[in-house]
């Protein structure tokens, strides 16, 4: 288990690449670029191709997703899903749903869209049932308690998914790769030694744009 990673290579930034140049759904671009605006590079792409192809790999119907910004990453979890599937997202700005609201109904899958605006665990709590994959993407500081109120609620033979990172330098500067690993790094080594200690979950780190954590529950 490591606690950082830094995987921008010519060989994955040749990928996410490729992945732009094939794929031009107009929505996608939008928030991408929206994103970009936010500071995120184009390795964004990665992760959301990533967390579609491991949620159709459970055949994963309900998803909940701790943090959903903009809905980004509910755009692809919505197209693992299906149209039968349900997609709960959470964020304490309720601007943000409107605009994942406007996204995600041009895109035609804001019926899948369960919102919750408030605090992402609490919202977990309220919401009863298990799931076929429970992704975790708040601020790094509050990992431990959102794997703490997440893990039982992963069905057996679903996953945990997480955005692990400690930011990467080279993909977003040494002072956000440095202020990032003083205010949340042991946080995020705490958050991956309760999992590694956790003997219901099989854990690996998926490289994408900083460390995706990959947890399938086996017991």
């Amino acid at each position: 288990m490591v606690a950082a990673m830094d995987v921008v290579n010519p060989e994955v930034e040749a990928y996410m690449r490729s992945l732009l140049d094939r794929y031009d759904e107009p929505v996608v671009l939008e928030m991408e670029r929206a994103g970009a605006e936010r500071g995120f590079p184009i390795i964004e792409r990665l992760v959301g191709v990533t967390v579609e192809l491991l949620a159709r790999a459970v055949g994963a119907r309900r998803v909940f997703e701790l943090g959903s910004g903009y809905g980004y990453s509910a755009y692809w979890f919505a197209r693992a899903v299906g149209a039968a599937g349900e997609v709960h997202c959470t964020d304490g700005d309720p601007d943000n749903e409107r605009r994942a609201a406007g996204y995600l109904s041009r895109a035609g899958l804001w019926d899948r869209i369960n919102w919750h605006v408030g605090d992402a665990v609490a919202s977990l709590a309220a919401v009863e049932g298990t799931f076929d994959v429970v992704y975790n993407d708040i601020d790094k500081e509050g990992y431990p308690d959102a794997w703490r109120a997440a893990c039982d609620r992963v069905r057996i033979g679903g996953l945990y998914l997480c955005d692990n990172v400690i930011w990467s330098g080279r993909a977003f500067g040494a002072n956000i790769r440095d202020q990032d690993d003083r205010l949340t790094g042991a946080a995020v080594a705490e958050h991956n030694r309760l999992i590694a200690e956790d003997p219901r979950f099989v854990s690996s780190i998926v490289p994408t744009r900083d460390g995706l954590m990959a947890a399938l529950r086996v017991a």
